[in-house]
């Protein structure tokens, strides 16, 4: 079976957290949520210490200290905490202790460096319809609320106007960012999930002139960053989650200068 090829397992794993992570990272970008992704993603390390504490799925761990997160978060903001100091201190205390959560862990192996980097070598069959049913939900969600979370992303007040309640469509980016976190924490890791977001929907975005074009572009860089990043850790022996976001930060230099370039070209 080519699913039993690890390279190919790890490829499909890269390309479902790029399909799930791109589309979602133009929002991120477009509504300054960069912190936002940050924290979620954190949030994920005590859930997989809580799941390996009740023997339960990895998956559903980061999914639910995610969620948890995201919602606190959200519940929070504007109660007289600025946000980036809020998000800060949640972001840094959920790492902090899920890493101690799991080191009182002494009857489970742990390979603690697989979760915080990511481990896309080790992706099984089960591990890619996590990854594909969690980014296809992602995408539905996504395809199903677009206009309506465009318009909340652009101005709540024209969102209320049109009968759209902004707190709602927040909701709907706070359960997508979980998702993508859920699925992604296996491939980069929780601490490069947010950048896997961000690099690549900054990279689309100077060739972008509607939101739709923004999402795809995003899609298809980071889908390249994806593939080049395991091709470029097979070369070169190199950690293949940071070798991703390598390649994709790359990509957002070329991305920056040639726009600069062209722009300057055309003045």
């Amino acid at each position: 079976m080519i699913l039993d090829d690890f390279l190919m397992r790890a490829a499909l794993a890269g390309l479902g957290v790029a399909l799930a992570a791109a589309p979602l990272g133009s929002f991120v970008v477009w509504r300054r949520m960069a912190y936002f992704g940050d924290a979620t993603a954190h949030a994920a390390i005590l859930g997989v210490a809580l799941a390996l504490a009740f023997d339960t799925s990895i998956f559903a761990g980061a999914l639910v200290m995610s969620l948890a997160m995201a919602s606190a978060v959200s519940s929070l903001s504007g109660r007289g905490f600025a946000m980036d100091t809020l998000l800060g201190v949640m972001a840094h205390s959920a790492l902090a202790f899920g890493l101690v959560g799991v080191s009182f862990l002494s009857g489970v192996r742990i390979d603690l460096m697989a979760y915080l980097f990511g481990d896309i070598l080790a992706v099984s069959r089960g591990d890619l319809a996590v990854i594909w049913g969690g980014a296809a939900g992602v995408v539905a969600l996504l395809v199903w609320r677009w206009q309506a979370l465009l318009t909340a992303t652009l101005s709540p007040d024209l969102a209320w106007s049109e009968g759209i309640d902004p707190r709602r469509e927040q909701m709907v980016l706070t359960l997508a960012l979980a998702l993508v976190v859920a699925v992604a924490i296996k491939v980069v890791g929780v601490l490069l999930i947010a950048a896997l977001l961000i690099v690549p929907a900054a990279a689309a975005r100077p060739f972008s002139a509607t939101p739709e074009r923004m999402a795809m572009i995003a899609t298809a860089i980071a889908a390249a960053a994806a593939l080049g990043g395991l091709a470029a850790s097979f070369q070169l022996d190199t950690p293949t989650g940071p070798t991703i976001v390598c390649v994709a930060a790359l990509m957002f230099a070329v991305s920056s200068v040639g726009h600069g370039l062209f722009a300057r070209h055309h003045a």
